[in-house]
């Protein structure tokens, strides 16, 4: 009898492999007969995220880092008003305590509709979100904390449960 990690190696290889046609000699083990599995999942060397319907995990997050720039956009544009116009920052920070900037755009879309002074703070956040993203971003450097932030985090809980987990004796036990 083959263990399942053979028979997922042998159905990974038969629709690989163009000789044996579209359909695998050996199907998945925990597959349902009557499921179709789309073609750019099985032939992609990247990981299936279920649970996300249509959008991806990258999709999700982008959408995430969008609401973030809308964030930051709104506190340059407030350190700015703060220093050369009081008024407006006054302005900017009461519609903050009744709007969250949760979600950017819609933060921005009521903004603009407040007042024709709030359209001028929202237009002024729109730019300064879209220069931020695409000029002063710095996307290799967050990749590099994400990777390093998931490695360090992984080798701490590993840790500490290894720890939690074998009665070895640490030099603060001595």
């Amino acid at each position: 009898m083959e263990s399942s990690s053979s028979l997922l190696h042998h159905s990974y290889l038969s629709y690989l492999n163009p000789k044996f046609g579209k359909r695998p000699l050996v199907s998945y083990p925990l597959m349902q007969s009557s499921r179709k599995c789309k073609q750019t999942r099985i032939c992609s060397n990247k990981m299936y995220v279920p649970g996300f319907g249509e959008a991806s995990p990258e999709a999700k997050a982008a959408k995430h880092l969008h609401d973030f720039f809308t964030y930051v956009a709104v506190r340059i544009v407030s350190a700015q008003l703060e220093s050369y116009n009081p008024e407006a920052y006054m302005e900017l920070r009461e519609f903050l305590d009744t709007n969250s900037v949760s979600d950017g755009d819609k933060f921005c879309a009521t903004l603009m509709r407040r007042s024709s002074r709030h359209m001028n703070l929202a237009l002024r956040i729109l730019e300064v979100r879209s220069a931020y993203c695409k000029n002063d971003f710095e996307w290799d450097n967050m990749k590099r904390l994400a990777f390093k932030n998931v490695d360090d985090s992984n080798t701490r809980l590993m840790r500490e449960y290894v720890l939690e987990t074998s009665h070895v004796e640490t030099d603060s036990d001595k």
